[in-house]
């Protein structure tokens, strides 16, 4: 793992929670984007290496929406930005980690994602992501 790549924010607003963030960062978000098989919609914002994704859900059945109706808005995931995904997730299942999505599937921001299940991560899920090629 070479960085912390985003640390990602359940919302129920995405309008107000850019306007909250904005004020707080002090800078725009730098771009939105929609991941239909996530069912949210993200928005981006850049601080030093590391970017906060506020996500906002789509759809009712969507983990966002699940994840705000058990816990309300709060960090949801951190993100480590990894070189080789398919590698790590078996370096990861070798030393015992639960995968959750053993094969990569797309994110936002140009990105292959994988998560470890939070019973193996002492209770925070870990997004891995990898810059598509």
């Amino acid at each position: 793992m070479r960085k912390i790549e985003h640390i990602g924010i359940a919302v129920k607003d995405l309008e107000k929670s850019n306007e909250l963030f904005r004020k707080l960062l002090g800078k725009e978000h730098f771009k939105t984007e929609t991941v239909e098989g996530e069912g949210v919609e993200t928005s981006f914002f850049q601080v030093g290496e590391t970017k906060v994704e506020l996500l906002q859900a789509t759809r009712s059945d969507s983990p966002i929406a699940k994840y705000l109706e058990k816990k309300s808005e709060g960090i949801h995931h951190i993100a480590f930005d990894v070189e080789d995904i398919h590698a790590e997730v078996a370096r990861l299942q070798a030393d015992g980690f639960e995968i959750l999505n053993e094969s990569p599937k797309e994110g936002a921001d140009n990105k292959l994602v994988v998560f470890l299940h939070p019973r193996s991560t002492n209770g925070v899920l870990v997004e891995l992501c990898q810059e598509k090629k």
